[in-house]
């Protein structure tokens, strides 16, 4: 941890002390104590002087500890002890951990056996907690040896006093570290915006690598993301082309890929305290461009490595921890965006083989086992549909006719007087299917009646005259008469409209008509025989070339779902009707076999067998036939 500007830490103390006062620092060797206390450059450093300079300062201390963790969170651990660490401060553990508890000061006597409780005599513990702006960074406690109560109450004092230095340090080592922060966070934002405020991919990631070697001080940036396998080197900072420089490329392209394999960010020379990773690439790159330094950072995008950025600096300005830092988070922020301006700039055959290949890395990798599971039973159903053959069948619309079907209308104009036959009625050869009002009828021939017994008076008194003349007029108004009685009498007969055979009413209800008017030769019902009947299968102009006479089917109807009627092609209509957006044709066919519950007008589903074929064919071939039809509407 950096504590800031060293001097700047020094000119404070020596601005707030005396170097001549002995009581304050202790002893004559107190100064050194102090220029290591403000020259710390770790936490370590820093807390294990803070203490060594109380324990002088307060007088009469054996031994001491200083515990220090994450803010009220914990674990506290030792991060000081004096007068060296091989000093055994087990005994202090008990008090450090009732000021942690308690969060105040305390003043106990100990016993050899470590635990600690108040008292006036022997040996005595002090603590106090380390606390900032209300967080409990941690304590420190010291063994001192006995001694009057204003003395006691004196190092108290100074403990609390000397606290305050840790609470003024650490926040100096916010504030500083905030600034860091705050420096990282511009440069990552500049860099996001250089990529940004550039269409091109190549144009962005020129300016990229090169604000970034100017910005942080390297002798070159390099920009690179994986194809076929291996990283491309797409962009070196103050560089426009690169076409002579294939061999660096190559080493800078095997340093990335040696980094992005391990997924890590490599640091060369390696530090001490690195863990175990490969450098052969790096250190082949430095020996061969004589870079001091070496730095690359992996892009990962979805735990998939995409790329990676490698830095270059000079010997003389190593990658500290805050650098390290930023150039992973500018990585993992502008790398991303990078490689997606670069995806959306290639042309779209690239994108199709691309994410064939992807998809067929999944299948072929060590991950994904459902997508493979998925993929070989694909293949599976794919090879079973192309060898398997099954029946081709052509289905369409299905209507139930009888062979003979009668139209019953009305013999005259009239008037509807009764009807009691309606449709889906079963009926009877010589039964009523209605009646029509007579009653106009019988008075007309109520009159003819009385006008022809008036003709037959005259004609008798005219042979009784011998007036030929007269008996020949009236005898032809007689026979005028006759005939219009039995005209009369035929309307009348005929008023009862009854059925013409066995079958059943299909259509026709004027039971919801009475007193309605008639007209001659008007539609009153429709009616169909109970045996013998054809089938009407719709069969869609596109299916109508693999029909022919004899071929066999089946038929299912949605009133009889667990029969199927067998039947067979008799007819083919050459005349196509069009319907709701489809052109057909009625291809005739009789059953088999009859069922007793078929009924004139019923609709189903037909299939006809045409013959076997492959599956694949058979789910197909409308598909293929409609490509084939664009395709030929297309050419020239």
């Amino acid at each position: 941890m950096a504590l800031g500007n060293p001097r700047q830490n020094e000119s404070v103390v020596r601005k707030k002390t005396n170097p001549e006062s002995k009581g304050f620092y202790g002893t004559a060797g107190g100064e050194e104590l102090w220029l290591r206390f403000a020259q710390a450059a770790t936490s370590r450093e820093f807390y294990a002087s803070w203490l060594a300079i109380q324990c002088q300062i307060l007088e009469r201390v054996r031994c001491g500890l200083i515990l220090i963790g994450p803010p009220d969170q914990g674990p506290f651990t030792p991060a000081g002890v004096w007068p060296d660490s091989g000093v055994d401060v087990t005994h202090l553990a008990a008090t450090a951990e009732k000021a942690l508890k308690e969060r105040r000061g305390l003043l106990v006597r100990s016993d050899r056996f470590g635990r600690a409780e108040p008292a006036r005599e022997d040996t005595y513990h002090i603590a106090y907690p380390v606390e900032i702006a209300d967080k409990l960074y941690g304590a420190a406690v010291m063994e001192i040896e006995a001694a009057p109560n204003p003395v006691l109450q004196s190092a108290m004092r100074k403990l609390h006093w000397g606290a305050a230095w840790l609470e003024v340090m650490v926040r100096r080592q916010d504030a500083y570290l905030a600034g860091e922060s705050e420096k990282r966070l511009h440069c990552v934002l500049d860099s996001v915006a250089t990529v940004l405020e550039h269409d091109r991919f190549h144009q962005g990631a020129m300016a990229f690598v090169t604000q970034l070697a100017t910005t942080l001080n390297c002798t070159r940036v390099s920009l690179g993301f994986t194809r076929g396998g291996e990283i491309k080197v797409q962009a070196l900072s103050h560089s426009a082309g690169f076409g002579s420089k294939m061999n660096l490329l190559r080493a800078i392209g095997s340093a990335m890929d040696e980094a992005l394999d391990q997924k890590t960010f490599i640091v060369y020379p390696l530090p001490e305290d690195a863990p175990p990773i490969a450098a052969i690439a790096h250190e082949a790159l430095a020996g061969r461009t004589g870079s001091g330094l070496i730095c690359t950072v992996p892009v990962i995008h979805k735990e998939k490595g995409i790329g990676a950025v490698m830095f270059e600096r000079d010997p003389d300005m190593p990658f500290d921890e805050g650098t390290l830092e930023l150039l992973k988070t500018i990585g993992a922020i502008a790398g991303p965006l990078l490689d997606t301006k670069r995806k959306e700039e290639r042309s779209i055959w690239s994108k199709i083989w691309e994410s064939l290949a992807q998809g067929i890395g999944k299948l072929t990798g060590p991950e994904h086992p459902g997508l493979k599971l998925a993929g070989a039973a694909a293949l599976a159903i794919l090879l079973f549909l192309i060898f398997a053959t099954g029946d081709h069948r052509v289905g369409a619309p299905t209507v139930l006719e009888g062979i003979v079907q009668r139209v019953v209308t009305a013999p005259f104009d009239g008037y509807v007087a009764e009807a009691p036959a309606r449709p889906g009625d079963v009926l009877k050869t010589g039964q009523l299917l209605c009646r029509l009002d007579d009653r106009d009828l019988h008075l007309e021939r109520l009159k003819w009646s009385t006008q022809r017994n008036q003709l037959m008076k005259q004609h008798a008194e005219a042979m009784a005259k011998h007036e030929r003349a007269q008996v020949m007029i009236l005898q032809s108004r007689i026979d005028q008469a006759d005939a219009e009685i039995r005209l009369l009498d035929e309307h009348i007969a005929r008023s009862k409209i009854a059925a013409p055979f066995d079958g059943i009413v299909t259509s026709g209800d004027l039971s919801q008509s009475l007193g309605s008017p008639v007209e001659r030769g008007q539609i009153l019902f429709e009616i169909a025989p109970l045996q013998g009947y054809r089938v009407i299968v719709q069969v869609d102009e596109r299916d109508i070339g693999y029909v022919a006479v004899g071929q066999k089917g089946e038929l299912i109807l949605p009133s009889l779902p667990g029969q199927i009627l067998p039947l067979e092609i008799s007819k083919i209509t050459p005349v196509f009707t069009a319907k709701e957006g489809r052109n057909y044709f009625n291809v005739e066919a009789r059953l088999e076999e009859a069922s007793p519950g078929l009924r004139p007008g019923m609709e189903g589903v037909g299939k006809i067998t045409i013959d076997r074929k492959r599956l694949f064919w058979i789910w197909a071939h409308e598909s293929l036939e409609w490509i084939r039809l664009k395709l030929w509407t297309w050419l020239p």
